[in-house]
């Protein structure tokens, strides 16, 4: 065994083990011979600048062993140097601590070693100690000072230095200027940032590409496209940097246009720019600006797949409302060896919330328990989130309650869930349950139970939460907020102390708000209020489809014809188009698809003719069609049958024909159910003893025996 011997240090507490230096090997080669101490700080300095830790380790050996470091500063200091730059911090400064004359040279090492391996606070803490030695900072500390202030978030001691910048003239440095960019967009100070910029003297690709894309990461994509337009103008070569933030820019904003025109750029100097992120990154830019179709050409143009192009596609056409799509594609990269990771993984059960794919998404948590996938919080938050919103409450809270560790994001799932089923007492005492566990609420988590009270019709306490906000948390009410609070009391039938509330709010209310109020007005027939709404809605927000079929809605309800005509002829003439009706029913793993009227399912002829049954079996047991909400002016006969060919009916009436008696079915639409659909549902739970859960636009209702969890209040 090689003896341990004591290396510099003065609590001698650094241990190497070493051989005599007759016999190290360096390289292909051993030492015969000690190096001398010019040799031996040459090779250092090379070894620095390969970072070659395990070579330099030996020749620190055979420097000790030879007797050269001995009261040798020059070679101490280069030592120090090379500990730095490889990250080994504690025998750095170990050595650093042993050196008396402490060159700046030393200091700035040690400096940009602390600041570049995540120790900032400890690099700042040698700066103050420099100048206590008596030595000037310089444009090689100033750079690596900054960047610890810009990672740490230090702000005001960021403008200290900053100051003292400006006092040494260091601030016409092109490599100094860089790094005060770079520090004030991380702070989020584009302003600062931007002064700073326009302020140089002098400015390199580094300059353009630190403030194009620090303008990106702080949400301002439309001045990161300012910015490239001057660089263009100053005659700068772009480089795959400049592309990929521009790239993300324009996902940003959906410009898909510029996002072509970077993209032709691309394919034009292939040669010298393409590379695999910037190919990854054009995937992304198009599923961002909701271009699909040219993200999956290049997506199928791409040989060898990583996982995040994989991903790009996958969690694109689940933002695109297209989760079949999403969980085929999910489908094909488990069979052709892709490694779904986190990201995959949330993205599939978004997917498969939005269709209620129940099975696919136990199948999905299936493989996470193998994996070890269910460990992570971000992914028992989506479990949560997919299981409350395909129907299974039961399974949500079993996945929330075996959590190991539960964030804000993981409570506030779970209050969701409650919501959206109408336990809104549930959702109430969940969270106060998340404030005994020390989870500080934030403005999210105030609304998703605001919401929850909403469903639930509870008045008091959902005005008491609004109240506590403030109150309790010093946290003043948002949009959201009173959104909620609008809905709340418009479900409630106080439609004008809802109207007296959206006059009286501190901050301007938003076309959501009035829409929140139309709709509260369609439920209690207040035609007078809901044209005020409307109108107010469609000033805001003339292209929001829905608040003009509300109205007109509102219109047929009260037979009045005209008044229906003139709101659809506004909406013809603007081009919008209303959303088919759609439900879904997972079978299997088959999730199968409905619209208004569909005749295309292979079964169509079964389904007809089991619904021509039930309404056989409802008016024996004593239904009578509600016509009110078919909004067409069209015979009683024909309103009836309008009735029967929704898509909901459709889609039980296949349940009932492939499932087994007893059997939970499960619905999904992507609109509101309409009042005679909902009636007809809860005599059907009856007469065939089964459990439906249906999901709408809004809620949840369960309907069991004949009634529904909703108690007619959604």
């Amino acid at each position: 065994m090689p003896p341990s011997i004591k290396i510099l240090g003065p609590q001698n507490r650094y241990l190497f083990k070493t051989t005599p230096c007759a016999t190290i090997g360096f390289g292909q080669h051993g030492f015969k011979h000690p190096l001398t101490s010019l040799q031996c700080g040459a090779t250092l300095q090379s070894l620095t600048n390969t970072k070659s830790f395990k070579q330099g380790q030996q020749l620190h050996a055979h420097i000790f062993v030879s007797g050269t470091l001995e009261n040798n500063t020059y070679l101490s200091s280069k030592l120090a140097a090379f500990y730095a730059s490889c990250g080994q911090m504690t025998q750095a400064q170990a050595i650093f601590d042993g050196i008396v004359l402490k060159s700046s040279f030393l200091w700035n090492f040690l400096i940009r070693g602390y600041a570049c391996n995540g120790f900032g606070l400890r690099s700042l803490v040698l700066y103050r100690e420099m100048f206590s030695f008596g030595h000037k900072a310089d444009n090689f500390t100033y750079p690596f000072v900054l960047k610890a202030c810009g990672e740490l978030l230090l702000v005001e001691i960021g403008r200290r230095v900053h100051c003292e910048v400006i006092v040494s003239g260091f601030e016409s440095d092109i490599y100094v200027s860089n790094c005060l960019l770079a520090m004030y967009l991380n702070f989020g100070d584009t302003t600062l940032a931007r002064i700073v910029f326009d302020r140089m003297l002098e400015r390199d690709l580094v300059s353009w590409n630190t403030m194009i894309s620090g303008y990106v990461k702080n949400g301002k994509s439309r001045e990161a496209f300012v910015v490239f337009d001057l660089m263009r103008k100053a005659e700068f070569i772009v480089d795959g940097t400049t592309l990929l933030s521009l790239l993300s820019a324009c996902g940003g904003i959906r410009a898909v246009k510029q996002g072509r025109e970077i993209h032709c750029y691309v394919v034009r100097n292939s040669s010298k720019i393409h590379n695999n992120l910037l190919t990854n990154s054009l995937i992304q830019m198009y599923c961002d600006c909701n271009s699909m179709i040219d993200a999956r050409r290049l997506f199928e143009g791409v040989q060898l797949k990583s996982t995040v192009p994989w991903n790009s596609m996958i969690s694109g056409y689940a933002r695109n409302e297209d989760a079949f799509e999403s969980l085929r594609l999910f489908c094909r990269m488990v069979l052709e060896g892709g490694g779904p990771d986190e990201v995959t993984v949330v993205a599939v059960l978004k997917a498969c919330d939005q269709i209620t794919a129940l099975q696919f998404g136990m199948s999905v948590h299936s493989h996470l328990v193998k994996n070890g996938f269910n460990e992570k919080n971000i992914v028992g938050t989506a479990l949560i989130d997919m299981y409350s919103k395909c129907g299974s409450l039961a399974c949500s809270r079993h996945v929330f309650n075996e959590m190991p560790y539960k964030g804000l994001v993981s409570w506030s799932a779970m209050v969701s869930g409650y919501g959206i089923h109408g336990k809104g007492r549930e959702a109430i005492s969940l969270f106060h349950e998340m404030l005994a566990s020390d989870i500080i609420p934030d403005e999210g988590v105030f609304t998703l139970v605001l919401s929850a009270c909403s469903h639930a019709g509870l008045v008091t306490e959902g005005k008491e939460l609004f109240d506590r906000m403030a109150k309790d948390y010093n946290m003043k009410p948002g949009l959201a907020h009173y959104s909620c609070l609008v809905d709340l009391l418009g479900r409630a039938g106080k439609l004008d102390e809802a109207y007296k509330l959206i006059r009286s709010m501190e901050i301007n209310p938003t076309s959501d708000i009035w829409a929140a109020l139309l709709s509260a007005c369609r439920l209690h027939q207040n035609v007078e209020l809901a044209e005020i709404s409307a109108q107010k809605s469609f000033d805001m927000n003339p292209k929001a489809v829905g608040s003009y079929i509300c109205l007109s809605n509102i219109y047929a309800a009260e037979k009045r014809w005209d008044d229906v005509e003139r709101v659809r002829a506004m909406v013809r003439r603007r081009g919008f188009k209303k959303p088919p009706g759609c439900s879904f029913t997972e079978l299997g793993n088959l999730v199968h698809r409905f619209l208004v009227g569909d005749r295309t399912h292979e079964q169509a002829d079964d389904i007809y003719a089991k619904l021509e049954d039930l309404k056989q079996q409802l008016k024996e047991a004593g239904y009578k069609a509600d016509t009110s909400f078919v909004f067409y002016d069209v015979e009683e006969e024909v309103k009836e049958k309008l009735l029967w060919d929704h898509s909901e009916r459709l889609a039980i009436a296949f349940a009932l024909l492939n499932t087994s008696p007893g059997t939970t079915i499960r619905i999904t639409k992507n609109l509101r159910v309409c009042g005679d659909c909902h009636n007809v549902t809860k005599i059907i739970s009856k007469l065939t003893n089964r459990q439906i859960i249906m999901r709408d636009i809004h809620r949840f209702h369960h309907f069991r025996d004949g009634y529904c969890s909703c108690g007619d209040y959604w």
